[in-house]
């Protein structure tokens, strides 16, 4: 029988926020776009923020109209990734195996446990422990015998609740749940399902397989599966992860190609300091171009693995500037990376120049992850 957890970091942003600046506790923090500009969205709220009916993914200009006296930051995304490394630091000091799914959500397998730790319950309650003493963070945890029943039981107590589902007893567990609840239903799903009647998880198990399936397609038997408590156990390593990526949307549109570059090269310098922290090197660099008019494109470059800013950055001016071909203006710039190797840092003795710079980048990222994002830069391009 299969142990997994799943900790998420309550109101992570907002936590972090709050660390940095102990005069945000207790008042309704949101996260994301600036209210003025009227565009973009809300990417955190605080639990006080929540009473005034704001969540994530809200479009900024209905947060604040519902929460007009609420302190709306922009955020310090270098913080978050830092505090998010130092929780993973954590976690990888009692699981056998850990995935993390974002930069707030971790899975741990801890099957087999019990003879280590005891009562897996009560060892949840230490586990949140020891991040609030150590990082000042409240996370809440789900505890199943796979992935869909631990994601669905975290969110069951928040903040800083533990939920066990009992082995053979998921379908209870489940039925009287809104459908909203199962992982992976999105708006249009939820409209879907709520318009074929389906509005109670337990109302999808009154059903065949077969309706789904012929409904649906095999998304709609994963979705009679995750009803009926179904999900992987699986833990993917992070060699399996995908990609890498940021990107940023301008307040207003930008005209000058000259700003967008600039803006490349600190998202560059972002993902480069990604890679690093996981002792990757990539091979395949992509940009996303958003005109103003929403048109989007992307383009990629595949090059020898490396992990070098500037190597990095240069595909990707190349690549954009290629792909600029519109006398349009810019919302949205971003980089992506895909195809990644592990990379053992072996010197080539005969090129002192290039030791050189790999010592370099390693050191930059280690001040950088201790004492934030911005303590130093790498030459602008």
């Amino acid at each position: 029988m299969r142990t997994i957890f799943h900790l998420d970091l309550d109101a992570f942003f907002v936590s972090v926020e709050r660390i940095l600046d102990p005069s945000l506790r207790n008042k309704p923090v949101i996260v994301g776009a600036n209210p003025s500009f009227g565009r973009g969205v809300v990417a955190a709220c605080s639990y006080e923020a929540r009473e005034y009916g704001l969540h994530s993914a809200m479009p900024i200009r209905q947060a604040y109209k519902l929460c007009p006296h609420g302190i709306y930051i922009h955020g310090h995304h270098e913080e978050y990734a830092r505090f998010s490394r130092a929780v993973r630091h954590i976690l990888t000091e009692y699981a056998p195996m850990l995935e993390q799914a974002s930069i707030d959500e971790f899975y741990l397998d801890f099957t087999g446990c019990t003879n280590i730790y005891g009562s897996l319950f009560m060892f949840a309650s230490k586990l949140q422990n020891v991040i609030w003493k150590k990082l000042n963070l409240p996370c809440s945890i789900g505890i199943g015998r796979n992935k869909t029943i631990a994601k669905i039981a975290s969110d069951c107590m928040k903040p800083q609740g533990i939920t066990y589902v009992i082995p053979e007893m998921e379908k209870e567990f489940l039925a009287p749940m809104s459908i909203s609840a199962i992982p992976g239903i999105g708006k249009e799903m939820y409209k879907s399902l709520i318009s074929r009647g389906f509005y109670k998880i337990g109302d999808l198990t009154k059903v065949p397989e077969e309706y789904f399936n012929a409904a649906f397609g095999k998304y709609g038997s994963l979705i009679w599966k995750k009803a009926h408590g179904e999900g992987s156990d699986f833990l993917s390593t992070p060699q399996d992860r995908k990609s890498i990526s940021h990107e940023r949307t301008f307040g207003k549109d930008e005209m000058d190609k000259h700003k967008v570059e600039e803006v490349l090269f600190k998202l560059t310098g972002k993902v480069c300091q990604a890679l690093r922290n996981n002792n990757w090197q990539v091979s395949t660099i992509s940009i996303k171009l958003r005109y103003s008019d929403f048109v989007t494109i992307t383009r990629a470059k595949t090059i020898k693995p490396t992990d070098d800013d500037k190597v990095i950055f240069d595909t990707a001016l190349d690549i954009l500037r290629k792909a600029y071909t519109r006398r349009v203006a810019t919302r949205l710039i971003g980089i992506h990376l895909t195809k990644f190797n592990d990379f053992y840092d072996q010197e080539d003795l005969f090129d002192l120049h290039e030791n050189i710079r790999k010592r370099m980048l390693r050191a930059i990222t280690k001040i950088r992850d201790k004492y934030g994002y911005d303590t130093i830069k790498v030459g602008a391009y």
